[in-house]
């Protein structure tokens, strides 16, 4: 499989990473790949850092998944990928979404979680929140989830909820796959 990614951010007052974040993804768009910003009203400079580094800027009502479903509207490629501001992706992010979908038959994934800090009580943090995304299929929004578009589209996309968008978008995808006998994430 290969394509193109959109990668979704949604940002609200964000200056203090949002340069580092996007000039990471610099590599990405020289690919190809596309980077839009959904703003939802920041009153810091986010917007003007983040203009520059990126394919598209919108802006949207404040709310992670309300950005996220803007973000999505706009996105012209076939692969979503959901980012937060102040997350990182792995070094070829692209190969490994395009190899994970294409050898597993799956639609969606995640990355597993890798918090910055030497402490070692947050590799365990890290373990246990791994292991219980890979046990119950449910992903939050800091391993960066990523889908195909019609997917996306078939289970209505994010459900426009104040908190826990990601949660429940976890369900939506995995009922979805539960019922078409597909598994759900790697």
């Amino acid at each position: 499989m290969s394509g193109r990614l959109s990668i979704i951010i949604p940002v609200l007052n964000e200056q203090a990473v949002i340069v580092e974040t996007l000039q990471v993804l610099q590599a990405l768009r020289e690919l190809g790949h596309e980077v839009i910003v959904v703003d939802g009203g920041s009153s810091d400079k986010t917007h003007s850092l983040a203009a520059p580094l990126v394919d598209r800027i919108l802006r949207a009502d404040r709310g992670r998944a309300r950005q996220m479903i803007v973000g999505a509207q706009f996105a012209h490629h076939d692969i979503l990928l959901f980012l937060h501001a102040d997350t990182r992706l792995p070094a070829e992010a692209d190969v490994l979404i395009f190899e994970g979908l294409e050898k597993t038959g799956r639609k969606w994934g995640r990355f597993d979680v890798r918090l910055s800090g030497q402490a070692w009580l947050l590799r365990v943090v890290e373990r246990f929140m791994n292991w219980r995304s890979c046990l119950t299929g449910i992903a939050t929004g800091d391993q960066a989830i990523f889908m195909q578009r019609s997917l996306y589209q078939q289970v209505a996309g994010f459900p426009d909820i104040p908190l826990m968008e990601d949660i429940a978008l976890s369900r939506r995808l995995r009922l979805n796959l539960t019922l078409t006998k597909r598994t759900v994430i790697f």
